[in-house]
């Protein structure tokens, strides 16, 4: 694979990171103004998101390693 390509998946997948973190971050500070717990910004979709690419691969690991 060129090397071209490989750089333009790393930088999508560095923006993508960046919007995210960006996103759940002003979730985090919308819930602070709130007086809400700490875990209602994890409730939310970016929140979601971050919970799934974390725990998604230790869980699929865990599923395929029982074979």
């Amino acid at each position: 694979m060129s090397t071209i390509v490989i750089i333009a998946k790393l930088l999508a997948i560095l923006v993508a990171a960046v919007f995210l973190g960006t996103w759940f971050l002003k979730e985090v500070s919308k819930s602070r103004d709130e007086g809400t717990p700490w875990t209602t910004p994890y409730k939310s979709i970016p929140g979601i998101m971050i919970l799934i690419s974390v725990f998604g691969p230790v869980i699929y690991w865990l599923i395929t390693s029982q074979k």
